[in-house]
């Protein structure tokens, strides 16, 4: 069982940066693949980020390649989204996941634990 919760979220204008984080409980931190997703009003949840657990690996979703990047500690169990250059488009709640696959995947229905989410909001 893991349990995470997400925080860094604020209002922030366009073309500033934010850093999130997700602090998960547990000692198995370091055996899941972490994701990060969002959820705009009216939309699905989709899939941003991802880090795998073994090798470090990291995915993105195409728009935001270039501006994000996701990271973890496993020392501190926590796995960080460095967001730069955010754009009013990526205003949305952001939720953390974690995941025990061998490979990573981005469908949010493959993820077996998630965060209450933190609210993101860029101003144009």
């Amino acid at each position: 069982q893991v349990y995470l919760v997400e925080s860094g979220g604020r209002l922030v204008q366009a073309g500033g940066s934010l850093r999130l984080s997700c602090a998960a409980t547990g000692r198995t931190f370091s055996t899941y693949n972490m994701g990060w997703f969002r959820q705009a009003p009216g939309k699905e949840r989709e899939f941003v980020a991802a880090i795998s657990r073994s090798t470090g690996n990291t995915y993105y979703v195409d728009s935001v390649k270039g501006r994000f990047t996701i990271s973890r500690d496993n020392a501190k169990n926590t796995v960080y989204l460095q967001m730069n250059s955010l754009k009013p488009e990526d205003t949305a709640v952001y939720y953390c996941a974690a995941q025990k696959r061998v490979v990573v995947t981005t469908r949010p229905h493959e993820y077996e634990y998630w965060g209450p989410g933190t609210q993101v909001t860029v101003s144009s």
